[in-house]
């Protein structure tokens, strides 16, 4: 059996490995190898919808050495006016860019697609094993393996649906619909998260009557406005402004639906039924021309989850059928993008296992950044570990309050570290550092906000430790 060594084992090659790699090279002399049992680096986004898009700016996602995109900003669709998001064959060109002239061009990377690792970090040695030949191999690790899947990412493409149609129903994901969505007299749209909102706007942008389509939404959302996430001083109002009124909000709410009305009425968040008080909040993030669209389709079947499709319609869990047309093609997007069932985290440095995990939700390539750069410069994994502290993604509004709070945590963990600070604020994967930095306290508008800033921090913080112990009673 072959036997290879490196100094990191890393498991996986999506957004976070990458994002950890990248930083590692340029802050270390280490070696790696990475092995993925995709074909090519990008991880889920070798098995994305055609039509899908980042939600937030390109200018701060992938990884730190290389720019994303070109920075300008759209003219037309429903992002116009908002720096450029990347498709999925962007980001999959990109991640090969990265693998080919930054990681292999090093001399200090080996890649191994179509393979898949089967543990033994425990004794620092991998066990790797082709997914074609079927053939084995060893590494010798120096220093960690690093697990980059802890979110265990799923898409519609490659998750198993939780309910059944009869043969003759055509019941597809995203990824096929460019294919198979003409002549078909009714479209039903499966699922309530970012994925089946974008598959509502293609269908319409693409000529589909909105009066042609029924949408299953087991639960609403809360999503993030767009226009707060935006780059550049130019945008300082709506970025870092924004940021302000979320700690406002978290300084005076009584519960965490009064606190999401707060920054609702700011403008940081939207739901599309304004007489729905939404109970998910995944962070998806979306524009106001988007809900625009969303909220033309009338036909919105609320809090039912699809236990069987057959040919006259939609058999709830409740076992209730909800007829639709004959004919309908199904679109599944029933698919979590991660795990948010599983609420444990475990510390992200052990003897012998890195666990990459966010240390900023939900910004898991910026994360994976912070998390290299801290094995980098730091030797005890006990120090490592107060610096980065895991923060779980949230599906609801209380387990957002409980992210949001362990952000602050970290933050105020890093506040100290003098190297790191002057490293964030150069990174580009760190959307909004360099901006509230070079505030200009000469405006009256951009020194409001600075004060609002401040003056709101500490009663943020205790006030939303006060709100999670009530929701953990």
């Amino acid at each position: 059996m072959q036997n290879l060594e490196c100094d990191y084992l890393i498991v996986g090659t999506g957004a976070a490995a990458m994002a950890f790699v990248d930083v590692m090279l340029s802050e270390s002399d280490a070696t790696f190898i990475m092995v993925d049992n995709h074909a090519a680096p990008g991880g889920h986004w070798n098995d994305a919808y055609p039509f899908v898009r980042l939600h937030q700016p390109s200018s701060f996602y992938g990884v730190s050495s290389t720019e994303l995109g070109s920075g300008k900003i759209d003219t037309h669709g429903p992002n116009k006016g908002f720096y450029e998001l990347a498709s999925g064959p962007e980001i999959l060109a990109y991640f090969d860019k990265v693998m080919r002239e930054v990681f292999l061009a090093s001399g200090r990377v080996q890649y191994f697609p179509m393979h898949t690792y089967e543990g033994g970090h425990e004794k620092h040695v991998g066990n790797v094993r082709s997914l074609i030949s079927d053939e084995k191999f060893t590494v010798d690790v120096k220093r960690s393996t690093v697990d980059s899947t802890f979110f265990k990412t799923s898409v519609p493409s490659t998750h198993e649906r939780k309910y059944t149609n009869d043969p003759a129903v055509e019941v597809i994901p995203p990824n096929e619909l460019p294919r198979r969505v003409a002549r078909h007299p009714a479209y039903c749209v499966v699922g309530g998260g970012k994925t089946a909102m974008d598959t509502l706007v293609w269908l319409m942008e693409h000529g589909a009557n909105p009066d042609d389509i029924a949408w299953i939404c087991p639960r609403g959302s809360w999503l993030i406005n767009r226009a707060g996430t935006q780059p550049g001083q130019e945008n300082f109002a709506e970025s870092i402004g924004g940021f302000a009124a979320q700690l406002e909000a978290a300084a005076t709410a009584i519960s965490p639906e009064d606190l999401f009305l707060k920054m609702e009425a700011a403008g940081v968040v939207f739901r599309i039924d304004e007489n729905e008080m939404p109970t998910m909040v995944h962070y998806a993030t979306i524009s106001s021309g988007e809900i625009a669209t969303i909220r033309k389709v009338k036909n919105v079947i609320k809090g039912q989850r699809v236990k069987h499709i057959n040919g006259d319609g939609v058999v709830t869990q409740a076992d209730e059928q909800i007829n639709l047309p004959s004919g309908t093609l199904y679109i599944d997007c029933t698919a979590s993008s991660v795990e948010f069932l599983d609420k444990t985290t475990r510390p992200m440095f052990a003897d012998t296992l890195i666990t990459i995990q966010a240390v900023r939700a939900p910004l898991v390539s910026y994360s994976a950044a912070v998390v290299a750069y801290v094995e980098a410069h730091y030797d005890d994994n006990k120090k490592k570990n107060s610096l980065c502290t895991p923060i779980m993604l949230a599906d609801n509004m209380y387990e957002w309050m409980v992210s949001f709070f362990g952000n602050m945590l970290n933050q105020n963990a890093f506040s100290s570290e003098k190297s790191f600070q002057i490293w964030s604020l150069k990174n580009r994967l760190d959307p909004f550092g360099r901006v509230a930095k070079s505030a200009d306290m000469t405006d009256p508008k951009q020194a409001e906000i600075m004060v609002k800033l401040r003056n709101n921090a500490m009663p943020a913080a205790m006030n939303l430790q006060k709100l999670i112990a009530e929701g953990a009673e």
